[in-house]
């Protein structure tokens, strides 16, 4: 049937909150559940913009008007205030046996069925470039997430612009080969320089569905993971490196002291690195603090440093696997879940010979006037790692920091020579 009006602003909110109501309902058999309880809203409960103004009764008298008509034509039912039957009304309430189609089209509303339908299309025609990588793990996740009518959340059943440009960056991806900022992908996936900003948040969420290993570093590391970053960015090394370009370049890094700062997106052109041994340093200011005092010995030992900044990035990894594998590496992080995280991660991604460096029960206990208390999901996380094998070895160590309830950062203990 047609409704012989344009609902005004309050009979808007009234209907769409009806049919959110409907919407949330559980089906049954593909089709709503609508008989067990009545669908219904209290106008009072309803964020309605003038339906109860004091000054202006025209809003009031034109939506009492619009709702009468949609209640003669059996779609709902109305229910007054005690006493101002015709005047203000309590509740609206969807008649069971309403044409639900005729209250979309009044309010120019697309069925939630519908969107989830076509947003269930969309992914499933974009799935098959998404193999076997942590792209295809999110949009199977969210696939399911529609097959059992749950929020598809980071995609969008209202925004379909968000859903492409999410897809498109998906497919842009694999073609970053090196660290990128966000405004130069931007622009070449949207022609945009500042679309991928609006998006990030949505974008971190799907990686973290499909790596779950992700959920537990900052956004801007997961983007990073990703080879996004916000600016350009360098690996801190210091000692004598070598470096080797695919042109055949020798780069000899020893000679600049204390530190020097590699472009991470140059590390894609490296062929060959080559040290005595490595230590890697979890947080740039004990890495500064270090080269400095052991700036003499760095040089005559053949000592070569390299600061992780954190979770070791993908352009340090690069770095770690392109030494010769009988190169010593050591990793001295925080004496935290963090800490041993890294170490895990080293160990998975660049190798076994990755050997911890002051983490350790007797590192802790002399300097315990500086530990911290652990918190609950320091806890949860530490009890995590004891269940990867590649951390059998250092398991006493967390171990003794459960027991102990503790945690030491790394710029409590006074940097040691090598």
């Amino acid at each position: 049937m047609e409704v012989p009006f344009v609902p005004s602003p309050d009979v808007s909110v009234a209907l769409n909150a009806l049919l959110d109501v409907l919407e949330r309902r559980p089906s049954e058999n593909g089709t709503r559940n609508t008989q067990h309880r009545s669908i219904k809203v209290t106008l009072t409960a309803l964020p309605l913009p003038n339906y109860f103004s004091q000054t202006d009764p025209t809003p009031r008298l034109i939506a009492n008007e619009q709702l009468q008509i949609l209640e003669r034509a059996n779609l709902i039912q109305l229910t007054w205030l005690p006493g101002e039957k015709g005047h203000i009304l309590q509740s609206v309430k969807l008649t069971e046996h309403a044409t639900r189609n005729t209250l979309y089209t009044l309010l120019n509303r697309i069925p939630l069925a519908n969107r989830r339908t076509h947003l269930e299309q969309l992914l499933l025609a974009d799935k098959f470039r998404f193999q076997d990588d942590w792209r295809g793990r999110a949009i199977n996740y969210i696939l399911n997430q529609l097959k059992a009518e749950k929020s598809p959340a980071p995609f969008s059943l209202t925004d379909s612009n968000l859903t492409l440009d999410l897809l498109a960056v998906l497919q842009a991806l694999p073609a970053l080969t090196a660290e990128t900022p966000y405004r130069v992908f931007s622009v070449r996936v949207f022609n945009n320089s500042k679309r991928l900003e609006a998006i990030k948040r949505q974008l971190v969420s799907l990686a973290r569905l499909g790596n779950p290993e992700w959920k537990r570093i900052p956004a801007e590391e997961v983007l990073r993971e990703l080879n996004l970053v916000a600016n350009p960015n360098y690996i801190h090394l210091s000692g004598n490196w070598e470096l080797t370009t695919e042109d055949g370049e020798i780069l000899n890094l020893s000679g600049f002291t204390p530190s020097v700062g590699f472009p991470a997106a140059q590390t894609s052109s490296l062929r060959s690195v080559r040290a005595e041994s490595v230590l890697c340093i979890e947080n740039l200011t004990t890495f500064h603090q270090f080269t400095r005092q052991t700036e003499h010995a760095t040089r005559n030992t053949q000592q070569a440093l390299l600061c992780t900044y954190g979770n070791p990035s993908p352009a340090v990894r690069r770095v770690l696997r392109l030494l010769p594998e009988s190169v010593p590496i050591y990793l001295w992080p925080d004496l935290d879940y963090g800490g041993f995280n890294i170490l895990s991660q080293l160990r998975r991604t660049v190798g076994e010979q990755v050997q911890p460096y002051l983490m350790d029960i007797e590192t802790l206990e002399s300097n315990i006037r500086c530990a911290r208390p652990l918190t609950a999901s320091d806890r949860v996380n530490l009890k995590r790692l004891l269940l990867r094998s590649e951390l059998r070895d250092v398991r006493p160590v967390i171990e003794h920091l459960l027991k102990r309830g503790l945690k030491l950062e790394q710029e409590a203990i006074y940097p040691p020579t090598t």
